[in-house]
């Protein structure tokens, strides 16, 4: 079983930053996908960010392509969101996700974290 704990969110300024983490524990693999999601009041769960554990070239939401990274640190068994230049638009839920194979759809991960709150104010 692969459980996930995240933290990170929390109320920014409108152009500000903020680093989300993901921390796995129980069974990690190499060949786990990690992806984010996120999703604000009324509206589906949205795909934003993912990348393979061991990888190095993510894939990103159109939506916030050039604004958010991810990264890992495989020694922590930790995943990152760093999100720079943010926008109101960005207030939503953020959830980390593990699977097997990844993609952009949230039935492709297996594991979920319980979300953390990010909200941007103008």
């Amino acid at each position: 079983q692969v459980q996930l704990v995240e933290s990170g969110g929390g109320l920014v300024q409108a152009g500000g930053s903020l680093r989300l983490s993901c921390v796995a524990s129980g069974r990690t693999l190499s060949g786990y996908a990690m992806g984010w999601f996120r999703q604000a009041p009324g509206r589906e769960r949205e795909f934003v960010g993912s990348t393979r554990w061991s990888g190095v070239n993510p894939d990103y939401a159109d939506s916030v392509k050039g604004r958010f990274t991810i990264s890992r640190d495989n020694a922590k068994n930790t995943v990152y969101l760093q999100m720079n230049s943010l926008k109101p638009e960005d207030t939503a839920v953020y959830y980390c996700a593990a699977g097997w194979r990844g993609g952009r759809g949230p039935s492709e991960y297996n594991y979920w974290g319980q979300g953390t709150q990010v909200t941007v104010s103008s």
